[in-house]
């Protein structure tokens, strides 16, 4: 499947990519490097914690969405991240979750300055096997737009 660009790209188009298994070993692993906390190291201090079990870190569970990102299909043609707003994480991520991604496309402008690329505004929701979102947020990205697109402006 080819890469869309910008002009190709619909409101309201829906990408998806997953399921990302999470295993204990990576959410301690990853803790020990990123997060050394409690709560994301040893399951007794974690029962005994607000997330009453194991979780892993919100950089972790971030660090799993950019992942994913790179794996959605469609697959589009983006330059760059611009930035996360509203970004929520209202559910824990625990040993043993598959989450999934998808992101939804909300508007899209041409860029005012850079006539080869545009800018798309997308709702990003990351879930577990359950639906429940983990991760949620409105980012920004920068997509090529079509070579003959951009000559034409």
């Amino acid at each position: 499947m080819t890469s869309r660009y910008f002009e190709e790209i619909e409101v309201g188009d829906s990408f998806k990519a997953g399921p990302y298994f999470v295993s204990k070993d990576e959410i301690i692993q990853f803790a020990k490097q990123f997060d050394p906390r409690p709560f994301h190291l040893d399951e007794e201090a974690a029962a005994r914690s607000v997330f009453a079990g194991l979780s892993a870190s919100a950089a972790h569970t971030f660090a799993i969405f950019i992942s994913l990102t790179n794996k959605l299909q469609p697959p589009r043609r983006v330059l760059a991240g611009l930035g996360w707003d509203e970004l929520r994480l209202p559910n824990p991520v625990r040993p043993g979750d598959e989450l999934d991604l998808e992101v939804t496309a909300l508007e899209k402008r041409e860029s005012k300055s850079k006539p080869d690329r545009g800018i798309v505004r997308n709702q990003v929701r990351l879930r577990n096997q359950r639906r429940e979102i983990v991760l949620q947020a409105i980012g920004n990205i920068l997509v090529a737009r079509r070579p003959d697109a951009k000559a034409a402006t």
